[in-house]
């Protein structure tokens, strides 16, 4: 009976242990707003995803000893607004990877922020939200290849106090394959990297992709002839939190070889906080819209959030965009070329 008992004891010690040595996470965002679209119409409804969006995740780390961690996310959009899934067919569409963690820094492998679409993506510096600039343009970072599929992303070691780097290659970034075949339009093979620094109040990132697409001439009809297409993006940011206000300036450039001329968004931001009422404004133009030679716009932003609790934040955007030339680019959809359009939001975002 007492070996008995010994062993049941030492049993449950090495099961504790091993519970304790891997956990998962289930967390998530809920975003909700009444907002008001003026382009070719004026629609008023409720929104989901304006300040964040709406999501349900899993992640989960190992500890598999010896220095060595293993991980993975899963990641789903929901529509608050409707209860839907997101924008993509996919149930895993903002992320679903699986990696592991050491001393030689951190190797992931599946659906993962792009190399720029992470710089992008981070709402505490440039945001590519349905009301952001870098959504509306639809630029390369954040909106065409904000996440990428089949990928292999390495994290490297630390290199120094607050310096982050990492190297990206993707197999296909496209959507559209299916059962082992590719569609000629199909977005092939990519690689990027990007470089930040944070210390104290100084941010500053860089970032680079590189799309190839392989096609077939369609005019020969002969699969050893290829048409060599690639899309290249490039973006740069620098911030500076003076404590009174947080001023950042960036740049991106989208550069397409099927188009002569290249599209730029520069712009600049400035926070200033108020206790938990932190405002922020920013005006940006884009050239070359949509790859076309003197197709300008103009966009400024308003965005207001109160933090109510750690969890739970109010908030307000206003965002107007001013078209020239040929230029018809809106909030959420485009409008008729040379026309202002606008949004404005009120909503409520919770996060668990």
């Amino acid at each position: 009976m007492k070996k008995t008992l010994i062993a049941l004891a030492a049993l449950g010690t090495l099961a504790g242990s091993a519970f304790a040595q891997s956990s998962v996470t289930i967390y998530g965002v809920l975003d909700a707003s009444v907002e008001s679209v003026k382009g070719d119409k004026t629609v008023t409804r409720i929104s989901s995803d304006n300040l964040a969006t709406s999501r349900l995740g899993f992640k989960g780390v190992e500890d598999l000893g010896g220095g060595l961690k293993g991980k993975f996310v899963l990641e789903h959009n929901v529509k608050v607004d409707t209860g839907a899934q997101g924008n993509s067919a996919r149930l895993w569409d903002r992320a679903a990877w699986v990696g592991v963690e050491g001393g030689f820094g951190e190797l992931r492998l599946g659906r993962q922020d792009s190399s720029i679409g992470l710089l992008a993506g981070n709402t505490n510096i440039l945001g590519a939200q349905a009301y952001d600039d870098f959504k509306i343009a639809k630029t390369f970072a954040g909106d065409v290849y904000r996440r990428t599929d089949n990928a292999i992303t390495y994290l490297l070691p630390k290199l120094a106090d607050g310096l982050t780097a990492e190297l990206q290659y993707s197999t296909a970034v496209g959507s559209s394959s299916t059962a082992g075949t590719e569609a000629p339009n199909d977005i092939g093979r990519t690689y990027g990297a990007n470089l930040q620094y944070a210390a104290g109040p100084f941010a500053l990132g860089l970032g680079y992709i590189h799309v190839k697409i392989d096609t077939a001439n369609s005019a020969t009809n002969t699969a050893s002839t290829t048409v060599d297409e690639r899309d290249e993006g490039v973006l740069v940011f620098g911030s500076y939190d003076f404590g009174a206000a947080k001023l950042t300036a960036y740049y991106n450039q989208d550069d397409r070889s099927t188009d002569d001329d290249k599209r730029d968004l520069y712009g600049i931001k400035v926070g200033v906080p108020f206790g938990a009422f932190t405002l922020q404004a920013g005006v940006s133009k884009v050239k070359n819209v949509d790859f076309v030679k003197d197709a300008d716009a103009t966009i400024v932003a308003l965005k207001g959030v109160y933090t109510l609790s750690k969890r739970t934040a109010v908030y307000a955007l206003a965002t107007h965009v001013s078209n020239d030339n040929a230029s018809r680019l809106g909030i959420v959809a485009p409008t008729a070329n040379d026309k202002n359009t606008h949004g404005i939001a009120l909503g409520l975002r919770h996060s668990f």
